[in-house]
């Protein structure tokens, strides 16, 4: 147990005390939208293609004009596009995509909300967290470089999970030691959000880093 703690205490990023927390005026405020058993952000469309932004994420956010508001998710290619739900959830892909040796390819989700996400989402836990303008442009600039491209494009992969959606290929290796929550997790610490990775594996474990840690609460659920 100790051992555990200390691996915790050993691995905990500290943030940017100069871009988190922020008192500026025209601070964004970014959602975690945890599903249960994967967590991703929610973004304004306009924000991404602010400063950070590049070719990748210009051309998402064309591709999705018609929406306000974007949620991004990584996971591993095979597991993430077979598992729509946590009644989908299938042991054989999940362990297949945490333990492949070297890791696993990943794909991006992106998904037009057609309406305010605790509305698109009812079920789901979201905590609001604030970042400042800087902490933003980084954020951006850490979602841009998760796209892979291909002459300079996103390279589509047809249709998402669940509402108006697509699945792009993406940069980096799925593993146990870095799974969609890690993914979620380092965008907010981009942003200068203090995160702890080894909590921050599991959707709960993250959703409780970021009430200890960043003092950002979830959202009510909406009322019967």
């Amino acid at each position: 147990m100790l051992s555990v703690l200390f691996t915790v205490i050993l691995t905990a990023k500290t943030g940017d005390l100069a871009l988190y927390p922020t008192n500026e005026a025209d601070a964004e405020t970014v959602l975690l939208v945890s599903h249960g058993w994967h967590s991703g952000l929610v973004l304004r469309r306009e924000s991404v293609t602010g400063e950070g932004a590049g070719a990748a994420l210009r051309n998402v956010a064309t591709r999705f004009r018609d929406f306000s508001e974007l949620e991004f998710g990584w996971g591993e290619a095979r597991f993430y596009r077979a598992t729509p739900t946590l009644a989908a959830f299938d042991w054989r892909l999940a362990l297949s995509a945490l333990f492949t040796p070297g890791g696993s390819d990943g794909v991006i989700q992106v998904v037009g909300l057609e309406r305010p996400a605790r509305d698109s989402f009812p079920s789901a836990d979201i905590v609001p967290v604030r970042v400042s303008r800087a902490g933003l442009a980084r954020l951006i600039a850490r979602l841009e470089a998760s796209f892979k491209l291909t002459k300079n494009q996103p390279v589509d992969l047809g249709p998402g999970l669940y509402g108006p959606s697509l699945f792009y290929e993406a940069n980096g290796r799925f593993s146990y030691a870095n799974v969609c929550n890690h993914w979620a997790a380092d965008l907010l610490d981009a942003a200068g959000v203090p995160t702890t990775p080894v909590l921050d594996t599991h959707p709960l474990g993250l959703l409780a880093d970021l009430r200890w840690r960043a003092g950002a609460a979830p959202l009510a659920p909406l009322a019967d």
